[in-house]
């Protein structure tokens, strides 16, 4: 019984809670929101969409190192207290191009 006990507190040390901070974008500007970013690696801003009013959110992050393995950082925007397209970063799935030329079925020579 003592050695399950130990090998699950062992477990429990050995997982991190990852508390990911939240922020409503529109009450923030640019700036604010891109510091938010940088200073904590990855945040979630939420925002209301203009034309129909539903809640909107992502995760935003400030590189790919904080996107999961098959993913990557691209550039997008949120809205802001001052601009209606801050630029920030989320994570992507990333795409290949299996075939980085074209190859021509047929040479004509």
């Amino acid at each position: 019984m003592k050695t399950i006990l130990l090998a699950i507190c062992l477990m429990m040390l050995s997982v991190e809670a990852e508390a990911i901070s939240r922020y409503n974008s529109t009450s923030m500007s640019c700036a604010q929101a891109q510091r938010a970013v940088r200073n904590e690696g990855a945040v979630i801003l939420r925002w209301k969409s203009p034309g129909s009013g539903v809640q909107r959110y992502d995760r935003f992050v400030r590189n790919d190192g904080f996107c999961e393995a098959g993913e990557e950082a691209n550039i997008t925007s949120v809205p802001t207290s001052d601009a209606k397209s801050c630029p920030v970063y989320n994570c992507k799935q990333i795409e290949r191009d299996w075939f980085p030329y074209r190859r021509r079925l047929f040479w004509h020579y």
